[in-house]
């Protein structure tokens, strides 16, 4: 999968297909730029991770049944740059995150972490970077890279836990 794009929206490539995406607000930025909080999509060629998904809400596609799970109300991604679990899944109060894995608006009905600062993570460097759903209106993300559903469960339809998202600065 490749992702191009300028400004906050974009196309991920895979296969032969391509798909409009949303990226964060500030566009990409190369990986040594990012930081907590700065809306940006870091640059570079991230495997995915285990995926999350909501059972209450659809039911994958067999093919990604074997590296997803579901989301649990009290599942959340750490981004306190000061704690030891920073850019982690950490388990929470329903209410005591602002990164909860169960949210109402549905961007995170399936949600891909990426592998960018997370091996081992470095505080402040940017957490939370996730393939997700895409809002209605493709609006930007905070740094993700997000998809239309029905495009999001095509694109990772080939994938499995350790494919790569290849982010790309605009040329």
């Amino acid at each position: 999968m490749i992702v191009t794009g300028k400004g906050a929206r974009g196309t991920l490539a895979i296969g032969g297909r391509s798909f409009d995406c949303a990226l964060g607000r500030s566009g990409i930025v190369a990986a040594a730029a990012k930081r907590e909080g700065d809306g940006a999509t870091p640059a570079g060629a991230w495997p995915l991770r285990r995926g999350f998904y909501r059972a209450d809400r659809l039911t994958l596609p067999a093919s990604l049944k074997d590296w997803f799970q579901p989301i649990e109300a009290d599942m959340a991604w750490d981004d306190d740059a000061a704690s030891a679990s920073y850019n982690r899944l950490i388990r929470t109060r329903v209410d005591g995150h602002p990164e909860r894995l169960a949210r109402a608006d549905g961007v995170y009905d399936v949600v891909v972490p990426l592998g960018y600062n997370d091996d081992p993570p470095l505080a402040g460097l940017g957490s939370a970077i996730f393939l997700h759903v895409a809002r209605s209106d493709l609006s930007p993300t905070a740094g993700c890279v997000a998809l239309a559903l029905p495009d999001l469960l095509a694109a990772l339809a080939g994938c499995d836990e350790g494919s790569t998202l290849e982010i790309r600065l605009p040329g």
